[in-house]
């Protein structure tokens, strides 16, 4: 968690929300990782968890990831929690809660709901306290530029 927050402060210096995503396969071996890209790539779909699902899918050359772990400095959003439960993906580890848009607790969880055919593990928040400091200085610095 410690590298995916250096990657997504990196991230935020670019101008992007400084959010990093990684995919574990089942030995621990690295097949995604991802960072915000939304504004660089004026993609609405730029999620850090979509991005390195998208490349893990073309590294195992299929979309099931019921063995592997993705590890998230934010809780992923309902858009995300959808796809990782469509992917069937393993477990997820997420750094801070989204109390406003978390799509696994934070805000609602869509692992535990009644629609999910696929039953995830979710571990988090993990290492709260600096991955939502993170975050909260972005927003902070941001908002201070654009007054």
């Amino acid at each position: 968690m410690k590298i995916l927050l250096a990657r997504a402060s990196a991230n935020g210096d670019s101008g992007e929300v400084p959010v990093a995503a990684v995919i574990l396969d089942e030995h621990g071996r690295c097949i995604g990782h991802g960072r915000n890209r939304r504004e660089r790539c004026q993609d609405p779909l730029g999620h850090a968890e979509l991005v390195a699902l998208s490349q893990a899918a073309a590294i195992r050359r299929d979309w099931r990831f019921n063995p592997c772990t993705l590890l998230v400095t934010l809780e992923p959003c309902p858009m995300c929690a959808g796809a990782l439960l469509q992917a069937r993906m393993g477990t997820v580890v997420f750094g801070a809660y989204d109390r406003k848009r978390g799509g696994l607790g934070g805000c609602l969880d869509l692992a535990k709901d009644s629609s999910a055919h696929h039953h995830m593990r979710v571990v988090g928040p993990w290492m709260q306290d600096r991955a939502a400091d993170q975050l909260e200085a972005w927003f902070r610095q941001r908002r201070r530029r654009t007054r």
